[in-house]
């Protein structure tokens, strides 16, 4: 016997599920002699990479987290008190242990299938309910991306939503006093649709001009004045122009909400409801707004309606206002929320209720008027008469880097971003020894002596008290689910209660076809809450966050070795957000060479719908390619496109693989015909998972890619949400890679803001990080060429049963295939219906109806085993024999197991089963579900009724009676 003592378990054999045996016999089902083999068939020679990837030898778990903790450690976690939109919070334990770090809540998807989302759809109304009522408005969506985002969203809302007499008006003033941040990412989507932002004070600003539809303002504002805008306001209704109020939401658990001034739509983010700052993402955006705007408000809503037995049901209501559908006519391109983020918050608010936020919020401001109190008694003079949290300081410009000095040597951040100014901000982790540290800074430079003991004294009385403009008089969260579960016991119990209503990669494979839902590892997942990563203000210090530089610096160099490209930005913070990106990148490069008249984007008709919708927002004019019949672009009516319009071509957007699931062996082409016509190519990364150490964006030909680093590179989907969308880019075009206004990331030419934070939502790099590093270069390609492989695992045992649309000219599909549902109408049966019978399976889903109507596009990946793939695929087929029986008229074509499906345990177990077909056929169709039963909580959701009868809030518990 010998042991080797220099080899340690691969995480790559964790990571890539088909075992050697299980890889031979797949291969002996698809008909190849080796794995070599079918990527040669599958994969076009001319663009395979000719080397392997130059990326670190691969770490093991242990060495990694070794290595992690030294990386950790380079962060220096401060007491921030910078504010601006980011601020230290406290994640209840329960709510840290049982949703952040649970993998039932962060790898489910977005609850497209309403039946097995229950729990989470549920958490999200919590979020909506919290959101409308702390706004005073009537309607909220499930999330945005960010604060900046929210904002940008509620102005091109209003801009598109202008009334008859107002079309002609294209002026949106915004005040001064936004967060700069968010002004940069307004200045960004407000340029390429010609919308002209006027920046100044609003106090000065005259709306009765015919150009204004809309005006924008911060409460607290940027230096943290809380300020009178009922003029303002009143004026904007007078003048028929629409109002904008980014809010801080805990503030408003004692200040008037914006909705009772008369606000048209208020946003913010919900980062202080338990959601760490992790060095500026993610966190989840609210927007709210008024029922009248409901069928154009950007995002996702969740609605109640009912299911087929009549019971009360939760659902992804107006889901005709999405991108997907509405493609180039859609007003906003939003594809990923922040859904794990929106559950936070809103459990966040369910675990304190009203009496525990508003405690929470008097604290903050008692510690902010004390502060106020004693360092004005000291000599130093504060500018804002009303404030919630936020003091701002007018201190003598010689004395300021000696406050920071003393600051930082008690290991406090304050704000110095306003010149001669500083700027503290209270937060819910600050206590009375933080305020006495901030007293003796400021008490080093005045001849006062202030008590500390008076200080400690007044501390248990401090009198909360607004003018009564300000003061908040109505109730909020009067719903009983935020009066239920003050002990933790029930908490966690309501928590579990949620969980257990949804299927996640926790219970079974979800094969959705472009959505990539792979492992996502834990040893991946769990620094991500570590302190020295989850409390780090994004706008801290350089010499506090060089652990997140390291891994920005490595994993910009890896991304950009893996796909060939120049660099990346990691600012986009969603894929979609990652289309634009790059669009406005490419725009920005023509306008420095001249040719800013570029404006036409080609794009294939097999396009995500997100690809129109983000070159609309880019200010350009879309037209459309044809596919074949094979599936791939016609490369004839490409070239005759591309020629009729070289003088204005701007990009062409293309995904690769296809959409379809095929390498188009033309690609090189395609890209060939577009840079001879004076054009860039975009290629959208949602299928990168298929090229990563056999081909690259870079090789193929494009210009720019974005990456889905939720997807391809291991951050969970997280039930819709946090997404990433980097963009890597050639060399000519990294020179206008998005910047941020107050910390240098880019170059001198860099466009504004994508997002609100300098670099997106970096608390998750660290999980795609952990990825590539444990993985390693050999790792990453065994990868891909085990997704390959599964796929046509999957393609080989289905295609005797179903015909799948389209393949490479060797007969194989990429990663993904498409299976084509739409012959068994003729019996009645309906895509939807697989779908939801597939839940009577214990499986979710694959993709439905994209990107062709009446189809299922199936997406394995690599983490799947063997024995996986065939459970689904019985399952699969055995739905296929029971089309058949309705085929043959051996079951009936209306009461039958796919159109009564999905069957809940509540249908199943009563006394008035009435069904042609047994109980046991409904619920057991197959062996392997009388070991592991997962019951669909509801039965098929009416979602007609849920869209004409519209409720966005709480049920009330009568309802449920």
């Amino acid at each position: 016997m010998i042991a080797n003592l220099n080899e340690r378990t691969h995480f790559e054999n964790r990571h890539n599920a088909p075992s050697q045996t299980d890889i031979d016999t797949m291969l002996q089902t698809i008909g190849v002699d080796s794995l070599g083999h079918l990527i040669d068939e599958t994969v076009p020679q001319n663009i395979r990479r000719k080397g392997k990837l130059n990326l670190p030898t691969a770490l093991d778990e242990f060495s990694y987290f070794h290595a992690m903790k030294e990386t950790a450690n380079q962060n220096k976690v401060f007491k921030s008190f910078i504010g601006m939109g980011y601020y230290g919070c406290v994640t209840p334990a329960v709510i840290q242990r049982n949703i952040l770090e649970n993998p039932g809540w962060y790898t489910a998807y977005t609850p497209y299938q309403a039946e097995i989302a229950q729990g989470r759809l549920e958490a999200l109304i919590n979020f909506q309910t919290t959101v409308s009522d702390l706004t005073g408005m009537e309607i909220a969506n499930a999330s945005l991306l960010d604060e900046g985002t929210a904002a940008a969203e509620a102005m091109t809302m209003l801009f598109a939503l202008r009334k008859k007499e107002k079309k002609s008006a294209t002026k949106y003033f915004v005040d001064q006093n936004v967060l700069p941040q968010t002004l940069d990412v307004l200045k960004t989507r407000a340029t390429p649709l010609n919308i002209e932002l006027e920046i100044g004070d609003y106090t000065k600003a005259d709306l009765s001009a015919p150009a204004y539809f809309g005006v924008m303002v911060q409460y607290p504002n940027a230096q943290g004045n809380v300020q009178d805008y009922t003029t303002l306001f009143a004026k904007a209704k007078e003048n028929q122009v629409k109002i904008v109020a980014a809010a801080d939401l805990l503030s408003l658990t004692l200040l008037t909400p914006p909705g009772e001034w008369g606000a048209d739509v208020v946003v913010g983010t919900t980062q202080r409801f338990g959601v760490p700052m992790s060095f500026g993402g993610p966190h989840a955006a609210f927007f709210a707004t008024k029922e009248e705007n409901k069928r154009s408000l950007p995002g996702r809503i969740i609605g109640v309606s009912v299911d087929r037995h009549g019971k009360k049901a939760y659902r992804m209501a107006l889901q005709t206002r999405e991108q997907h559908i509405r493609r180039e006519k859609a007003t906003s391109n939003i594809c990923t929320a922040q859904v794990l983020l929106g559950v936070m918050a809103g459990a966040y608010a369910v675990y304190h209720g009203p009496e525990g936020l508003e405690r929470i919020a008097k604290r903050v401001h008692g510690l902010a008027k004390l502060a106020d109190k004693y360092i004005q008694k000291l000599g130093f003079k504060q500018n804002n008469d009303t404030f919630f949290d936020t003091l701002d300081l007018e201190v003598d410009p010689g004395l300021i880097e000696k406050i920071k000095i003393e600051a930082e040597a008690k290991k406090i951040n304050f704000n110095y971003f306003i010149e001669n100014h500083i700027l503290i901000a209270f937060d819910e982790t600050h206590t009375l020894s933080d305020l006495l540290d901030i007293i003796s800074v400021f008490q080093k430079y005045s001849e006062v002596i202030v008590d500390t003991d008076q200080v400690t004294t007044a501390a248990d009385a401090v009198t909360i008290a607004f003018d009564s403009v300000f003061q908040r008089e109505s109730a909020y969260l009067t719903h009983e689910v935020f009066h239920k579960h003050r002990s933790e016991h029930e908490m966690l119990r309501y928590l579990k209660y949620l969980e257990n209503k949804d299927l996640s990669l926790a219970h079974s494979m979800i094969s959705l076809g472009s959505c990539t839902m792979k492992l996502n590892a834990t040893s991946e997942m769990i620094p991500i809450t570590w302190p020295e990563f989850a409390m780090i203000h994004p706008f801290a210090p350089a010499f506090q966050t060089r652990g997140y530089m390291h891994i920005i610096e490595d994993l910009t160099k890896w991304l950009s070795e893996i796909t060939d490209f120049h660099t990346v930005s990691l600012q986009p913070n969603s894929g979609a957000q990652g289309e634009y990106a790059g669009l406005l990148v490419i725009r920005a490069y023509q306008e420095s060479i001249g040719q800013a008249h570029r404006n036409v984007t080609i794009i294939p008709s097999s396009a995500h719908g997100t690809n129109p919708a983000s070159a609309v927002m880019a200010g350009n004019k879309v037209v459309i390619v044809q596919c074949d019949a094979q599936g791939n672009i016609d490369v004839a009516d490409l070239k005759t496109k591309a020629e009729e319009h070289k003088d204005n071509l701007s990009s062409l957007m293309i995904t690769y693989p296809s959409t379809h699931g095929v390498f188009e062996e033309s690609v090189t082409e395609i890209c060939d015909i577009i840079h001879q016509n004076g054009g860039q190519v975009y290629m959208d990364g949602a299928n990168m998972n298929a090229q990563v150490g056999l081909t690259s964006p870079g090789i193929i030909g494009a210009d720019v890619c974005h990456l889905n680093l939720h997807k391809t590179f291991a951050i969970p989907h997280g039930g819709g949400g946090p997404g990433i969308g980097p963009i890597g880019v050639a060399e000519h075009l990294a020179p206008f890679l998005p910047g941020n206004p107050l910390i240098q990331v880019a170059e001198d030419e860099a466009i504004t803001a994508i997002s609100s934070a300098p670099f997106g939502s970096a608390g998750v790099l660290a999980i795609s990080y952990a990825y590539i590093a444990m993985m390693g270069p050999e790792g990453l390609e065994n990868a891909t060429k085990l997704a390959i492989l599964n796929a046509n695992y999957i393609k080989a045992r289905l295609e005797t049963e179903f015909n799948i649309l389209y393949s490479g000219k060797n007969g194989r599909c990429a990663h993904e295939m498409i299976v084509d549902c739409r012959s068994f109408k003729e019996s009645g049966i309906e895509v939807e219906d697989i779908a939801k019978r597939l839940m009577d399976y214990g499986f979710h889903a694959p993709t439905v109806s994209f990107p062709v109507a009446g189809t299922l596009m199936i997406e394995p990946t690599e983490s799947e085993s063997k024995e996986e793939l065939d459970r689904f695929c019985d399952a699969l087929l055995s739905i296929r024999e029971e089309i058949r029986q309705i085929e043959i008229g051996q079951a009936d074509k209306e009461d039958n197991v796919l159109k009564n499906a999905p069957h809940t345990a509540d249908h199943s177990l009563s006394d008035d089963w009435d069904h042609a077909y047994s109980r046991g056929e409904a619920v057991y169709p197959i062996a392997y579900l009388r070991n592991n039963k997962f019951w669909p909580s509801v039965g098929r959701v009416d979602n007609a009724y849920g869209d004409r009868n519209l409720y966005c809030s709480c049920i009330p518990t009568e309802a449920y009676s």
